[in-house]
């Protein structure tokens, strides 16, 4: 709350020229002492604020004072709004007022030459007030709980320490110290309901056990596959697999020898290729697929 304030004064000073620190502590309710601690913290942190006596007098930054000259450079200007602009998406409010501020501070008008689709997460109200919360309890430490459903449906109730929240594969997660676990877990954000944060805080845990910061978790068992993708699949190819494990083949097909999760959600994944797909080996996913297959048809036969 008190950065936000400093912050604020300064984005004052830089459009009003001259406040008073009475002006000042009705706008934030606070007594004027603590508005002139403010000063004193932002003229220790290098701001040129100096308050003035006398008819006229008040609070003011010199003249020649510049933020985006004395602060950040062209390029830490443009990653910051880069940033900014990006989040935008999520509807956060807060996150438009910063951009809005900061780009009048560094004078850029062109804030919107980029824009990020995080659908349907960001384009959904519920969702956003749940970003929200997780943002606010990450940053202070503060425990949630919520209702989750698993890949197999299975439905519980999570207490958890939340770490850090990750955009991947079109998909929002949220990384944490699980306490009904009692391990580190990764949550997809569209499977968490009931989201609320607790009166109780945590401390840092060591970071022993923490994510690996690679495709491979460490307690999962991956298996080496080799596909065939006809040429109509190329599209999904290149989104999909890593450009040194394809080999496009003479007659417009590919070949992919990659490393996949051996579980129930590789049989689905494989199938979601449609008929783009042959698996070549192992024989014991083609195997399942041929079963999974002939599952399905059994459904469909009159």
């Amino acid at each position: 709350m008190q950065m936000n304030r400093l912050f604020e004064i300064v984005y004052i000073l830089l459009n009003k020229k001259t406040t008073t620190a009475k002006e000042l502590s009705q706008r934030f309710e606070v007594s004027v002492r603590t508005i002139y601690r403010d000063i004193d913290k932002l003229s220790s942190a290098g701001i040129p604020i100096y308050a003035s006596q006398g008819k006229g007098g008040g609070i003011s930054l010199l003249d020649d004072y510049i933020l985006n000259k004395s602060v950040l450079s062209e390029d830490e200007q443009n990653e910051i709004l880069f940033a900014l602009q990006s989040l935008t998406v999520t509807q956060n409010p807060e996150t438009g007022k910063v951009l809005s501020k900061l780009s009048s501070l560094f004078n850029k008008s062109n804030t919107h030459w980029v824009e990020v689709d995080l659908s349907p997460w960001g384009s959904d109200k519920n969702k956003t007030s749940a970003f929200t919360v997780l943002k606010n309890a990450i940053l202070n430490h503060q425990m949630i709980e919520f209702t989750y459903y698993n890949s197999y449906g299975e439905k519980s109730r999570r207490t958890v320490e939340p770490i850090k929240l990750i955009f991947k594969i079109n998909a929002w997660y949220l990384q944490g110290f699980c306490l009904t676990k009692n391990e580190y877990r990764t949550f997809k954000i569209s499977r968490m309901f009931n989201i609320g944060a607790l009166q109780e805080f945590f401390l840092d845990r060591t970071s022993d056990g923490l994510f690996v910061d690679d495709k491979k978790p460490r307690s999962q068992k991956w298996i080496s596959v080799q596909l065939k993708f006809s040429p109509k699949g190329a599209y999904r190819v290149f989104d999909a697999f890593d450009e040194n494990e394809i080999i496009r083949n003479s007659d417009g097909s590919f070949t992919v020898t990659t490393s996949l999760p051996e579980n129930k959600w590789l049989v689905e994944y494989l199938l979601s290729f449609g008929t783009d797909i042959e698996i070549l080996s192992p024989q014991s996913i083609r195997e399942l697929i041929h079963d999974k297959l002939e599952e399905i048809i059994l459904k469909y036969k009159k």
